[in-house]
């Protein structure tokens, strides 16, 4: 019972730090292939309906490339949903 404590008191500091709605500078690192900046977008958009136009930044090699996107996150679960979302796109390396 303790350890369910424990995890509890864990999330509720976690959620205390954020105060939403606010706007959210959401990073993801994907290889560079054409399109992946799109596909980034649309999985935001099932989460967060908007028009977004994203920054990229390649990598020196341009083998990567960084594709931020600013938006309003309106909840902790909302953020969860949408790097989990983005995670799961294939060229995606990983997210910020």
């Amino acid at each position: 019972m303790t350890d369910e404590k424990n995890i509890t008191d864990e999330q509720s500091a976690e959620e205390s730090l954020w105060e939403f709605p606010c706007d959210f500078m959401f990073k993801a690192m994907a290889h560079a292939v054409e399109g992946v900046e799109d596909e980034i977008v649309a999985a935001i958009q099932q989460h967060v309906p908007g028009d977004y136009t994203p920054s990229l930044n390649p990598s020196r090699t341009g083998k990567y490339v960084s594709v931020t996107v600013n938006f309003t996150a309106t909840s902790k679960q909302q953020l969860d949903e949408i790097y989990v979302s983005v995670n799961a796109i294939e060229n995606v390396k990983f997210c910020l």
